[in-house]
């Protein structure tokens, strides 16, 4: 990616309205607590590991004392059941530095009641190899079913089973798995508003494209990723009836036009008149003016880009409201 200089970017409500975590600070003052999350935690028999874990990294400390954090809490059934799928046999087996950033990845840095919850991207204390300053992002969604983090545990995430447990620091929301940092993919996949880029993703006659931005072969990833409407609006546009009607070596090609490999590239390093080269091979340029952030594609069609710095552990996305065409 190209670029002369740097321009801060708007982030924008994408599909439905998000709450946005204040930035982490693990330099809390040391203040005597009477019911800390640290602890309720300790003082309860089903949080038992995860006690465990907050001591060996040393965040019992932080969740100890003053500030204000939300944090989703793990059962000793969803530790266990998360040790069941890695090479570790307990809690003291895994490697601290990658203990931290898991449990991190359950903490938002503000208290968020259940009643506050809403539908959207949130900002955890945890940061992945992808970026040293962006921390990792999860999707909350909020319906009659309850609050669902990362699309669930089929998808890395979790279900919140029991809510609102307050704390002079805080809030704990137990959830029934530990939640994996998530990946460009899983992320892609918990957004129900992304549904028909996973469709164009994981169709059969394409690459792995999932488990590429997935893995960390040539990552971090950019992506810049349209939505439903947008994919609708393509298809209309092309006078196609469905997904399926799209040549292959067309969907192929336009899904690495969205692509950027190994570059985390936020919105912050974004500037007007900026060269994008993609993964495919060409080209789009990126337009500021204002609060406005725009694309021009190949084939010199303007998309905007409404949601920005959505962190994975391996990349990063930020979502637009058209499809990017190459140029023919």
């Amino acid at each position: 990616m190209k670029s002369k200089n740097l321009k801060s970017l708007f982030l924008a409500a994408f599909v439905s309205t998000a709450f946005i975590a204040c930035s982490s600070d693990d330099d809390n003052d040391s203040v005597d607590m009477n019911n800390s999350i640290e602890d309720i935690v300790d003082d309860t028999a089903n949080f038992s590991m995860l006690d465990m874990a907050l001591e060996r990294t040393g965040l019992d400390e932080t969740l100890d004392n003053s500030g204000s954090f939300t944090v989703f809490a793990p059962t000793n059934a969803a530790f266990t059941a998360f040790l069941e799928s890695t090479p570790y046999n307990s809690i003291n087996d895994v490697p601290v530095a990658m203990l931290r950033e898991v449990l991190l990845n359950h903490v938002i840095s503000m208290e968020v009641t259940a009643s506050e919850i809403t539908t959207g991207y949130v900002k955890t204390m945890a940061k992945g190899a992808a970026s040293s300053s962006n921390t990792i992002s999860m999707y909350i969604m909020k319906n009659d079913s309850g609050v669902t983090i990362n699309g669930g545990a089929e998808n890395g995430g979790a279900m919140v089973t029991q809510a609102d447990i307050m704390a002079d620091n805080g809030v704990i929301h137990v959830v029934d798995h530990v939640i994996a940092l998530p990946t460009v993919t899983s992320h892609a996949i918990a957004n129900p508003g992304l549904s028909t880029l996973v469709m164009a993703l994981t169709r059969d006659d394409q690459p792995d494209f999932a488990g590429i931005l997935a893995g960390t072969q040539d990552s971090p990833f950019t992506v810049f990723a349209p939505t439903n409407d947008a994919f609708a609006s393509l298809l209309t546009e092309l006078e196609l009836t469905g997904l399926a009607d799209i040549p292959q070596a067309t969907l192929e090609n336009t899904l690495k036009y969205h692509v950027v490999t190994e570059q985390n590239v936020l919105s912050t390093q974004l500037s007007n008149n900026m060269s994008v080269e993609t993964f495919q091979g060409q080209s789009f340029t990126i337009g500021l003016s204002g609060s406005n952030a725009t694309i021009t594609d190949g084939s010199s069609r303007v998309s905007n880009i409404v949601a920005v710095d959505v962190q994975a552990s391996n990349g990063v996305v930020h979502v637009i409201d058209r499809v990017l065409l190459p140029a023919l």
